[in-house]
């Protein structure tokens, strides 16, 4: 109770020190992972009170949905506990349409406009997971859609480049990830060429259906770094994990998902 009391009033005091966001993000880790429910609770919403300044509103109810959706992920095999710990502090509703508020913690995706989804959050953190994300680590998302995706990214300490080709939502993410506070870069254009300018990364992750591996992406890996990206047909693509060993591409295969196409020079050319 006295360590509870003197990490809360600490928190208050200091709002605002970039060493007291990361170590309460530590904390709330260290919660989940020991799962003392109500410290996390108290932990989290302070948290986001005092650093998720919208005036969206995030809720004992909110904290406890997420939980909840942890809780799922957990049971259909997600073991990263830094990626559950982003799950349960990033607050999903702030990204979705008010209409969608409500059920915002399902474990299912949502259309947020511009023929484009938020990903179902099974989806967002079994790519993060396959990722590997340390702090620090250059990360480069193609297909930024809400921004939930790149705000877990943003919790779990990476230096976040992310690209998308919709005016619309990139101005909505920009300005919802801007009111959280998150430090990332966000940018408007085609992302099936990658970023160039900023390479290497070490992590790329691709969130639309491509109809092959861009090389554009490989090349722009670091040794050793990770490429996540769905590849297939329209209806259906297997989530693949590329990582440059030696200079080379070596790859893995995962499960089979559904996603938007891949716009682009690299992707299904659509024009919309």
């Amino acid at each position: 109770m006295q360590k509870k009391n003197q990490l809360l009033f600490f928190l208050q005091k200091k709002r605002g020190h970039e060493r007291i966001r990361t170590a309460v993000k530590g904390f709330a880790d260290l919660c989940l992972a020991t799962r003392p429910r109500d410290l996390l609770f108290k932990v989290v919403q302070r948290y986001n009170n005092i650093f998720y300044q919208t005036s969206m509103q995030d809720t004992f109810k909110h904290i406890g949905l997420r939980m909840a959706l942890v809780e799922q992920l957990r049971k259909k095999g997600i073991s990263d506990e830094r990626v559950l710990a982003a799950v349960s502090a990033v607050p999903r509703h702030f990204f979705l349409d008010s209409a969608f508020a409500e059920h915002a913690y399902q474990d299912k995706a949502f259309a947020i406009g511009e023929g484009q989804t938020i990903s179902q959050p099974y989806t967002v953190a079994f790519q993060t997971q396959l990722l590997q994300i340390q702090p620090g680590e250059k990360v480069l998302e193609i297909g930024t859609g809400s921004g939930y995706q790149a705000a877990i990214l943003c919790h779990l300490g990476a230096k976040v480049f992310s690209i998308e080709c919709k005016r619309k939502l990139f101005l909505q993410s920009k300005k919802v990830l801007s009111h959280l506070r998150m430090k990332l870069t966000i940018l408007f254009g085609d992302g099936s060429v990658g970023l160039p300018s900023q390479a290497p990364f070490q992590a790329i992750l691709v969130t639309a259906a491509a109809p092959a591996v861009p090389q554009a992406l490989i090349d722009q890996l670091d040794e050793g770094g990770r490429l996540v990206i769905p590849v297939g047909n329209l209806e259906q693509q297997q989530m693949l994990r590329i990582t440059k060993k030696n200079g080379q591409p070596v790859t893995e295969t995962f499960d089979i998902f559904a996603f938007v196409p891949l716009t682009g020079k690299f992707g299904w050319n659509s024009t919309k």
